[in-house]
């Protein structure tokens, strides 16, 4: 089985020659290694470039453990570049192992025959302040697990229990080659527990593994839901009498962010246009991994659709924030209040917004109605959708929102910009 992840094939294409360090960026296994050492370098092979202008490396690879000296690793590039009147790719993966891997790049990117790309799972190598040391020099390239179009080009068959699965197991390619759903969750526990989990504890020195586990279990378990680190620190002294602090709740959770395990997703005043800074949302960049951290008993669709939605909002190259929509109404004893309708996601890309909605069934007309009822209640003029869980073709109603099915939705890329 192999998944051609030409969206991501075409970016780097795009890329190229932009006189850019390429930093291709995600979660661990979801494909990055894939993408530059077997469909880019296939495709450069395609193009023309010769075999040994193309210069890679896994600096995971304990074989290479001694590249991970800047000098050495400088000393093994420039002894490789064998022609300077030709082009010369370098490919470097989990370059965050190797020490000063900022000086290292820029030295690169002074080269005017080298194309450099490199790969990492830690978005530490992307902060602010080493951004600030790439000097303009960055060009970030992010890889989400599969897509649900992307799963189900390889995997076929009948759509609604492709769907299903997916939403069980998620999207690493690992997984999905997969057939046994026993096979499947055993991968996806000991992938949390070997690989995500002990990287954090080795990467920031933490002694509190259980109180790491706890965040990773909440956010889990709240999945969609506003999160209040002050809540979870006196819950989590409630049942395991364990004092933690609400700074190091914020403090871990940014460590998931930084792992790519988890997005915030920021809450927005619509009519206020404005950001609230409190009770942000989280979804987590894979479902697998997030009903693999719950031991898998706690798979239900409708929270898992939302989550798949927001991923493919973000594959898409889109911001998505929730939205809050402040109204005045009449109550039953003919007073005013105060009421504050969510809108699931606010997204942009450009100039372009959409208000969306995500509804797993819309059995009748009241439900129908309580979906509607938020972006009723915008007022402006841009783009409102209703996406349920069925097979619904896209169609505007009598108000001008769009209602649109998940199959509809999540396998044609383009339908957004109808």
């Amino acid at each position: 089985m192999v998944f051609n992840r030409d969206l991501y094939l075409q970016k780097l294409i795009r890329a190229d020659k932009n006189d850019m360090i390429k930093i291709i960026t995600g979660v661990r296994r979801c494909g990055k290694s894939y993408l530059l050492f077997n469909i880019f370098y296939n495709y450069l092979l395609s193009q023309g470039v010769q075999e040994d202008h193309i210069i890679g490396l896994a600096l995971d690879d304990n074989h290479n453990k001694l590249l991970r000296n800047p000098d050495k690793l400088l000393e093994y590039i420039d002894n490789h570049i064998i022609d300077d009147r030709q082009m010369n790719y370098v490919i470097l993966d989990e370059v965050q192992l190797a020490e000063d891997f900022v000086g290292v790049l820029l030295s690169m990117a002074h080269k005017r025959n080298v194309q450099t790309y490199v790969s990492g799972s830690n978005s530490k190598f992307l902060s602010k302040d080493v951004l600030t040391e790439f000097r303009g020099r960055g060009w970030e390239i992010r890889v989400h697990p599969l897509s649900f179009a992307e799963y189900y080009e390889s995997v076929g068959g009948d759509k609604g229990e492709a769907l299903a699965d997916y939403y069980t197991y998620g999207g690493l390619p690992a997984v999905a080659k997969m057939t046994v759903p026993e096979e499947k969750e055993s991968y996806l526990k000991d992938l949390y527990r070997t690989i995500y989990l002990k990287d954090i504890i080795e990467r920031y020195h933490l002694h509190n593994e259980e109180g790491l586990e706890y965040i990773f279990r909440v956010l889990a378990s709240v999945m969609g839901s506003a999160v209040n680190p002050t809540k979870i620190a006196n819950s989590f002294m409630s049942a395991a009498k364990i004092k933690i602090s609400a700074n190091t709740i914020n403090k871990y959770i940014e460590y998931l962010k930084e792992a790519f395990l988890v997005e915030e997703a920021l809450r927005y005043n619509i009519k206020g246009r404005k950001y609230i800074g409190a009770d942000s949302k989280y979804y987590f960049e894979d479902t697998g991994i997030r009903n693999a951290i719950l031991g898998f008993r706690q798979v239900e669709f409708s929270h898992l659709m939302e989550n798949v939605l927001y991923n493919e909002l973000r594959s898409r190259g889109y911001t998505v924030d929730v939205g809050l929509v402040e109204t005045f109404e009449k109550n039953g004893q003919g007073k005013t209040v105060r009421k504050v309708l969510e809108v699931d996601y606010v997204v942009n890309r450009g100039s372009q917004r959409i208000y969306i909605q995500s509804a797993y069934m819309l059995p009748d007309k009241a439900k129908a109605n309580q979906e509607q009822r938020p972006l009723m209640k915008i007022g402006d003029n841009f783009r409102k959708i209703i996406i349920s869980g069925d097979y619904a073709r896209g169609m505007y109603d009598y108000n001008g929102i769009y209602r649109i099915g998940i199959f509809n939705f999540l396998l044609d890329i383009s339908c957004l910009d109808k």
